[in-house]
C-alpha cells in the first residue's frame, strides 16, 4: 500500500494491528479492534500516522512490557490518535520518545475490577515534546495522564475521574496544564520534580488527600485554578496529619501563586520543606476547616505589590474603603504550631491556659513565632476567571 494512503476500517471485530508506514486509518461505526488479552492493540511504528473514531479493547495487561490499547513508537514522530474509545487494563496510550504527536478526545476506561497499583496509567508520556494532549476522558485507570522526562507539552480539557492521580508530572519542564478537571481522585494535579510549568484554569472537584501537590516544583505559575471540597481519604487507618489539602507545597521554590479558589477542604494551604520564595497573591480560601498550615523558621510575607489574598474568615476593617483591610491577617499563633508538632496536646486547644497564651501572643508580638503574614488582605472575593467556559471549548477540539 503506498505511504499517505487513507484505509477505512468497516464494521467488525479485527485482531491487534501493526501500522508500519505512513497512512490515515479511519474506522466506521462497529469497527472493533479486539487484541486478545495480550500485547498491544494498535502499534503504530512510522511518523506522520493518522488514527480515528475506532474501538480497541482487550489488550494485555502486563506492565512490565508496557501493553498498551495504543503503543506509539520512537518511530512515530507526528502521529495524531482521535475519537477512540479504548477498553483493557494495561496503559491506554504509551507514547515512547516521541515528538509533535497530538491526542484528542478519547475516551479512555480502565479495569476497575484490579487494583489500581496493577493498572496501567489512561496516557503515559515518555520522553515526549512539543505535543498536545486535548480533550480526553479517562477514568478507572492508575493515572489518568503521566508525563515522565517529557518537555514541551500542552494538556488542556481533559476529564479525569476515579484515579490514583489525576494529572502526574515527574521531572518534566516547560509544561502547560490548561482547564483540566480531576474529581473523585486520590490527588488531582500530582507535580513532581519539574521546572517552568504553568499549571492555570484547572478544576479540582471532590479529591482526596491533595487537589494541587507541589513536591520540588520550581519557577512556575500556579494560577486561576479552583480547587473544592478536598477530604481525607476515609479509608485511611492512621488519619492524623492526613488532612484533606486543597494545596500542599514541599520544597516549592520561586513560584508564583496567584488568583486561585482554594476552598471547602480540611486545609487550604499547607507549606513545608523549604517552601519559600514564592510570590502568593491573589488567592481566595473560604471555607476551608484550617486555612493554612506553614512549617518553617522563616516568616513569610504573602502579598505582591500592595495585593494580598481573600481569607473568609478575616475579621478586620476597611476604614478608607480601598479594599484592603487595615490590620493585616495571620493564619496562625506560636500555639499552632506547638498541636502541630505534638498532636497529643490537641486536648487542650480549648483550655483556659492556651486561650491565655494565644492572648498574651496578640497583645505582646516579641513573643510570636515565624509565621505567614498578609500585610494587605482583601476585603472582597478577586473576580474569577470563567474557566468552566474554557473547560468546555478545549474539550471539543
Amino acid at each position: 500500500m503506498p505511504a499517505g494512503e487513507t484505509v477505512r476500517l468497516a464494521p467488525g471485530i479485527y485482531p491487534a494491528l501493526r501500522i508500519g508506514q505512513p497512512l490515515t486509518l479511519l474506522g466506521e461505526p462497529g469497527a472493533v479492534i479486539d487484541a486478545g488479552g495480550q500485547g498491544h492493540g494498535l502499534y503504530l511504528d512510522a511518523p506522520g500516522i493518522q488514527v480515528s473514531h475506532l474501538e480497541i479493547r482487550n489488550w494485555g495487561k502486563d506492565l512490565g512490557t508496557l501493553d498498551a490499547g495504543v503503543f506509539i513508537s520512537d518511530n512515530a514522530d507526528g502521529t495524531e490518535v482521535a475519537h477512540l474509545r479504548l477498553r483493557g487494563p494495561g496503559f491506554g496510550i504509551w507514547a515512547d520518545r516521541v515528538s509533535r504527536i497530538q491526542l484528542y478526545a478519547n475516551d479512555i476506561e480502565g479495569d476497575h475490577r484490579l487494583r489500581s497499583q496493577d493498572r496501567g496509567n489512561g496516557i503515559h508520556l515518555f520522553n515526549v515534546s512539543d505535543s498536545e494532549i486535548v480533550g480526553n476522558r479517562i477514568r478507572h485507570t492508575r493515572d489518568g495522564i503521566y508525563i515522565d522526562y517529557s518537555n514541551h507539552n500542552r494538556l488542556a480539557g481533559n476529564h479525569l475521574s476515579e484515579l490514583r492521580y489525576g494529572i502526574h508530572y515527574m521531572y518534566s519542564n516547560h509544561n502547560e496544564v490548561v482547564a483540566n478537571v480531576t474529581r473523585a481522585t486520590r490527588t488531582g494535579y500530582a507535580l513532581m520534580q519539574s521546572r517552568f510549568l504553568t499549571v492555570v484554569d484547572n478544576l479540582s472537584e471532590q479529591d482526596e488527600n491533595y487537589g494541587i501537590l507541589m513536591n520540588y516544583i520550581t519557577y512556575s505559575t500556579i494560577s486561576h485554578n479552583r480547587v473544592e471540597g478536598v477530604r481525607a481519604n476515609s479509608h485511611l487507618l492512621n488519619p492524623r496529619g492526613a488532612e484533606g489539602k486543597a494545596m500542599f507545597a514541599y520544597h516549592a521554590v520561586g513560584n508564583e501563586i496567584s488568583g486561585n479558589w482554594l476552598g471547602h477542604s480540611d486545609l487550604g494551604i499547607h507549606m513545608t520543606a523549604g517552601s519559600e520564595q514564592n510570590r502568593i497573591f491573589g488567592n481566595a480560601l473560604v471555607g476551608n476547616r484550617t486555612q493554612v498550615r506553614y512549617v518553617s523558621n522563616r516568616p513569610q510575607e504573602w502579598s505582591q505589590d500592595g495585593r494580598g489574598n481573600y481569607w473568609g474568615d478575616y475579621q478586620g476593617w476597611d476604614l478608607n474603603q480601598d479594599g484592603l483591610g487595615d490590620i493585616a491577617y495571620e493564619p496562625n499563633d506560636g500555639m499552632d504550631r506547638v498541636l502541630w508538632q505534638y498532636p497529643a496536646a490537641r486536648w487542650l486547644m480549648n483550655a483556659p491556659v492556651v486561650s491565655l497564651l494565644r492572648w498574651v501572643q496578640q497583645q505582646f508580638p516579641v513573643f510570636k513565632g515565624p509565621g505567614v503574614r498578609d500585610s494587605f488582605p482583601l476585603m472582597s472575593l478577586p473576580e474569577a476567571r470563567r474557566s468552566h467556559e474554557y473547560h468546555s471549548s478545549a474539550a471539543a477540539q
